[in-house]
């Protein structure tokens, strides 16, 4: 894919939408820094030669960056020019990046601005004081090793080459860069609390400076709340919301939410954002959603892209892979082992499509975790704080898979500080093994044999406590939560006469033994009484893991009505 004009044009956090911004997307000058001395040899000056070109925001790795190094890329530095428009000249000005991995450092006109350390979240500077009135020099330098054991890679892999169910790796930017311009007081931050059955939605929104605040809440462009209120630092606000019609799966009714910062009768800040008002929670061994028993319809979704391997080349193929999700009968998916872009986010609001917000916590060595854990439960903390608003995200898991010798108190500490951020949804400690504390219980398991499969879950019909459990000798007991299968199936499928890849189990022989086989798993699951949901592995293929059910160029690989046919099927969970 070619692109004329600046690639991911949208703007990058439609649900915290400014006008006054400018992507710094494009054409960006790029160097390699083999031995990482950049720092001893300034490369930060303006003097330094940057002798490649990268296309931002796709990162070195990827074929869209047009360099497509798939190495080890340790450190690389980028820089770029850009000038501030005139009408900016009295206002605040902020530079943000989505995200960009690992270890950030932050130049600008020569002046050190700062570090950000993770990978996959979003961090800004204020660089009002700091530009100059002609051209100002941006430069960047990503520290990224994830072969030391110290940093959250997620699917990254370690070795070379892609292995198993690791991929590509991903270093330095991959989200969108861009600036945005403030008066003196601004909107920092800001959290919505619909309440459904109170007909209120509660704001939480933090200010810098003192000003009034207009807020006007729409829905389907009629205005039915408005208020406005004085604030300096933090303020509550609460608008009632007469006979709020609720956002559901397939049926996404949103609250556009606009505020307005006002001194003296003069606009100094505007930010739009929505809401939708849903309920979620988890009485006694079933998960409701609006009231009713909810049964989830997911899917494994990895977020890797053959071309931006991280970052869709534009905002309609993430929109596309919800759309091929839900054409097959699916309801939400497990965002695995990656945050996902607030993009993505935003187009499963906007198509009632319920998510796990999870995070890439592989990487982290056994022996590191007490070290680390100071960074990465600072980074789980600001996806929490990115995406609390999204009606989507059914709710939080930090772990994925964790080792029988993983440090319980790990798990425990991450469970409770999630739920001190966000009480308003469920929170899975670990998925799949070794639970500690969680609100739901969950397993992975894939055993091809449908006798089998049916076997492993029989004794849960007769006894509600007779969980199948990954870790019995290790597992905190179950305590009657919501149980499901979030991950199954990873049948191993790729055309007839190829031989390639992986997947799980003996490879089917046939596109009808593939139906069948899936047919056969997932009713055990959408049957069973004491079971809430499954997630199957997966939406596509990834790399050399052939086990999808479209290709990795999201081409149909089944019937989608035949899968949809199986998946709508009611679930036993759901009846009474």
């Amino acid at each position: 894919m070619k692109f004329r004009d600046i690639p991911r044009p949208e703007h990058p956090r439609p649900d915290f939408f400014r006008q006054d911004w400018i992507n710094l997307n494009g054409l960006w000058q790029f160097k390699f820094d083999y031995g990482n001395e950049g720092l001893q040899k300034h490369f930060f000056a303006r003097e330094t030669n940057f002798p490649e070109e990268i296309l931002v925001p796709f990162c070195p790795e990827s074929s869209l960056s047009g360099i497509g190094i798939r190495d080890f890329l340790v450190c690389v530095w980028y820089r770029r020019k850009f000038i501030v428009p005139e009408p900016w000249r009295k206002k605040r000005i902020f530079l943000h990046f989505g995200a960009a991995d690992y270890q950030t450092d932050v130049w600008l006109n020569e002046v050190y601005l700062g570090r950000h350390l993770g990978g996959y979240t979003p961090f800004s500077f204020e660089i009002t004081d700091f530009l100059g009135r002609g051209e100002n020099i941006l430069t960047v330098r990503c520290y990224d090793e994830n072969r030391s054991g110290q940093q959250p890679c997620g699917k990254q892999s370690a070795r070379y080459q892609s292995y198993g169910c690791h991929y590509t790796r991903v270093t330095g930017i991959w989200q969108t860069v861009w600036l945005e311009a403030t008066g003196s007081s601004y909107l920092k931050s800001f959290r919505f609390f619909p309440d459904v059955d109170n007909e209120i939605v509660v704001i939480w929104m933090e200010v810098a400076g003192d000003c009034q605040v207009q807020i006007e809440v729409f829905h389907q462009e009629q205005l039915v709340a408005e208020k406005t209120v004085s604030v300096c630092g933090f303020t509550r606000v609460l608008l009632p919301i007469k006979n709020p019609v609720l956002w559901d799966v397939g049926h996404p009714s949103l609250y556009r939410i606009v505020f307005c910062l006002l001194r003296k009768g003069k606009l100094l800040d505007k930010v739009e954002s929505w809401c939708g008002f849903r309920k979620i929670y988890v009485s006694g061994s079933r998960l409701f959603l609006n009231g009713r028993p909810f049964f989830m319809r997911f899917v494994l979704d990895q977020g890797y892209y053959p071309d931006g391997i991280y970052t869709a080349a534009s905002e309609e193929v993430l929109k596309k892979d919800i759309l091929l999700a839900q054409a097959m009968g699916f309801t939400g998916a497990r965002l695995h082992q990656k945050v996902f872009e607030p993009v993505f986010l935003h187009w499963a609001d906007r198509l009632g499509y319920l998510v796990w917000g999870e995070y890439a916590s592989w990487g982290i060595g056994l022996p590191y975790q007490e070290k680390t854990y100071p960074v990465f439960s600072s980074e789980w903390a600001e996806v929490i704080n990115r995406d609390f608003n999204h009606p989507a995200v059914i709710g939080w898991c930090p772990l994925n898979e964790t080792s029988r010798r993983q440090n319980p108190e790990i798990t425990g500490s991450l469970y409770r500080l999630t739920k001190k951020m966000d009480f308003t949804r469920p929170v899975i400690d670990t998925s799949g093994y070794v639970h500690v504390e969680t609100d739901l219980y969950d397993c992975h398991n894939y055993t091809q044999s449908v006798a089998e499969f049916s076997r492993i879950f029989q004794p849960l019909r007769q006894n509600r406590k007779a969980v199948w459990r990954n870790c019995p000798d290790c597992d905190a007991p179950y305590q009657g939560q919501p149980y499901w299968v979030s991950e199954y199936g990873g049948t191993w499928w790729n055309e007839e006469g190829k031989t390639e890849g992986w997947g799980y189990g003996k490879k089917v022989r046939s596109k009808q033994e593939f139906v069948s086989r899936y047919r056969g798993l997932t009713e055990v699951l959408l049957f069973h009484p004491g079971i809430c949901g499954f997630c199957y592995t997966q939406l596509y293929d990834v790399e050399q893991e052939q086990n999808g059910l479209y290709t990795y160029q999201r081409k149909e690989k089944f019937p989608a009505r035949l899968i949809r046919q199986i998946n709508t099927q009611p679930a036993a969970m759901e009846k009474g």
